[in-house]
């Protein structure tokens, strides 16, 4: 069983959605396993299935897909208190479009695929809390994608700063290009621009 201070960070997260019993809390966490990636470890890579829910409590990391020429395109971040991983590949137990590589040393809880289905039976509030969860992240891709096609990348860019300011402050600026779908080059003149009317 993990130690307390280890496990505290998912409890206190599911406690802003739902509620659990000391009974189905002491169930959750015997089924928690605690594991420690380095820096440029992949917590699940392309090819491979996602056997893993995955819950940052330090760290961070990128999600990222390689295309046929082999650039890489990030479709997402995470940092402390994010679940992050391939989801389809996890729900459906095939294999992963996507990696999820350690950006840093970073410290997560897993749940294994059938012990998540085992907790779905016996925990009914935490089917409830993975629901909600999925539901905000789909919500999310949505508005990517509707602003991918109707805001300009300095637009773009702004939002990401706006919504995601501990991100912006913690990756690279050539990854966030990437995130943003405009070469490093581009975004380095958006951010000149910014700078520059700021001062005048």
């Amino acid at each position: 069983m993990l130690h307390q201070d280890t496990y505290e960070g998912v409890l206190t997260h599911l406690k802003q959605i739902i509620s659990l019993t000391q009974e189905e809390e002491t169930l959750l966490i015997s089924k928690l396993k605690h594991r420690t990636y380095l820096k440029g470890q992949y917590i699940v890579q392309e090819g491979d299935v996602d056997r893993y829910q995955t819950f940052i409590l330090s760290g961070k990391v990128r999600t990222f897909y390689l295309d046929d020429h082999g650039n890489e395109h990030i479709v997402a971040f995470g940092i402390e208190n994010w679940w992050v991983g391939d989801i389809c590949s996890f729900t459906t137990q095939t294999p992963a479009e996507f990696n999820t590589e350690c950006l840093e040393k970073t410290e997560v809880v897993q749940i294994l695929y059938d012990d998540m289905e085992q907790l779905y039976n016996e925990i009914i509030q935490l089917e409830r809390y993975f629901r909600l969860i999925v539901q905000k992240a789909y919500g999310n891709m949505s508005k990517r994608i509707v602003h991918n096609h109707s805001l300009s990348a300095k637009e773009r860019y702004l939002m990401f700063i706006e919504s995601y300011p501990e991100i912006a402050q913690r990756v690279p600026q050539y990854m966030i290009a990437s995130y943003l779908g405009i070469t490093k080059e581009f975004l380095s003149s958006i951010r000149k621009q910014i700078i520059n009317k700021s001062k005048s």
